[in-house]
């Protein structure tokens, strides 16, 4: 019991007198960049329980439950999961809290935007509870998990669409000689990047004297990948431009990369594991930070004209506005009159979807995507589990990428990117 304690001490340390200072002077415009503090947060304390907590854990009865104890490498993946499942939580709550707001005079929008030392105590209290639960919960968390972690992956690339689409238009509309080299430019960079990173793949990844029949398969569908998205994009028929495609192209090779650096150390035809891992951390530290850049982004761009995160009442969804103007995004016309309507400019529901799918995936991030192991020497992100889920995100990314440029042709009705 003392040990549950001083893990629940830990944890409240860690976060609320980490915030307090900053809880009060948090404004409606900058609610969104402080959810975003929040998970990065999480994070924070998610990695160093990974770190320090398994020995305390292994005193505590209801999760050291067993004849043998297990490894540190289960404590480990026990610890990560359970401040993964209270940050779940704490987003899942407010994402049903916040089902149907339309309007900003709901009084639901007040708990949206304020009340932050009461969300964080909130979020501290999850956290600490979590180690309270039996181990079988946690359990059916992490099975849940992969499957959340996957759809977050799939707002990933999302994401990722809107911003190159995004970014090139903003070149684009300046009508300047000056934007359209530029545009070219960056554009021959990232293909120029693509095709040099291929190559390291080759070398790496396919050495001489072994059978890598699959290993080259992933590498060549990579690089036909960059060229049918010039092509596509490229059509005649087809609205697109070179610098989405050059950048998605660039994507889908790291993509590459991530996985088959994710073959198992044993594995002959990974030619990086004599570094394996340096490796692991280093795409770890890599996925990490995406995963706070998505989630920053998703909250930066919560105004967007997409429908990602806009509701149908919402002035700015379907419109071509810039995606990142604060102007009227929160606070409404100075001059509106009290009652009038002011509808919301995105989904908050929605929003907090997107942190806790983004808590799972974390998790699995942090974990390798399995459970724990009696392997002493296991790696984070090692495995053949961990290179189909990243191969697989490439295709993904590909076929929406694709989908981006043809989606406009069969419904032309519709307004996408």
């Amino acid at each position: 019991m003392w040990a549950a304690s001083c893990l629940a001490s830990c944890c409240a340390t860690c976060a609320c007198e980490a915030c307090k200072s900053v809880a009060g002077g948090i404004s409606r415009r900058s609610a969104r960049i402080a959810y975003c503090g929040l998970f990065a947060l999480s994070l924070i304390v998610a990695w160093i329980f990974r770190e320090v907590a398994p020995p305390l854990m292994e005193k505590i009865p209801w999760i050291n439950y067993f004849a043998d104890t297990p490894s540190r490498e289960w404590f480990q993946t026990d610890a990560v999961l359970r401040v993964s499942l209270g940050s779940f939580l704490f987003f899942a709550i407010f994402a049903l809290i916040m089902i149907g707001i339309k309007d900003q005079r709901d009084a639901r929008d007040i708990w949206h935007h304020g009340g932050w030392m009461a969300k964080i105590m909130i979020w501290c209290t999850l956290v600490i509870l979590m180690f309270f639960v039996p181990h079988g919960f946690v359990g059916v968390y992490e099975t849940l998990s992969k499957f959340g972690s996957g759809l977050f992956l799939l707002i990933q690339v999302v994401l990722l669409l809107d911003f190159t689409h995004t970014w090139n238009n903003a070149w684009v509309s300046k009508d300047e000689q000056f934007w359209y080299i530029a545009l070219l430019v960056v554009s021959l960079v990232c293909y120029i990047a693509t095709f040099l990173f291929s190559g390291l793949l080759f070398h790496w990844f396919n050495p001489s004297g072994y059978d890598c029949n699959l290993n080259t398969f992933f590498i060549v569908v990579t690089l036909s990948l960059a060229f049918v998205f010039a092509v596509v994009a490229l059509h005649p028929k087809v609205n697109g431009s070179l610098l989405p495609a050059s950048v998605i192209s660039v994507y889908c090779t790291y993509l590459c990369y991530s996985g088959l650096s994710s073959e198992p150390r044993d594995y002959e035809c990974n030619g990086l594991h004599g570094h394996v891992k340096a490796v692991s951390t280093s795409t770890l530290l890599l996925g990490m930070f995406t995963t706070v850049l998505s989630v920053v982004y998703s909250a930066v761009r919560a105004g967007s004209s997409t429908a990602l995160l806009s509701p149908p009442s919402s002035p700015r969804a379907g419109s071509g506005k810039p995606l990142l103007s604060f102007d009227e995004i929160e606070e409404g016309h100075k001059n509106a009159q009290k009652d009038e309507e002011r509808p919301v400019t995105y989904s908050y529901s929605f929003f907090h979807v997107i942190f806790a799918l983004a808590s799972m995936y974390s998790a699995m991030l942090l974990t390798g995507w399995t459970s724990s192991t009696t392997d002493g020497e296991k790696l984070i992100g090692v495995g053949w589990h961990t290179v189909w889920v990243r191969i697989c995100t490439e295709w993904i990314t590909a076929a929406l990428y694709i989908w981006s440029l043809v989606a406009p042709l069969l419904f032309p009705d519709r307004e996408f990117f």
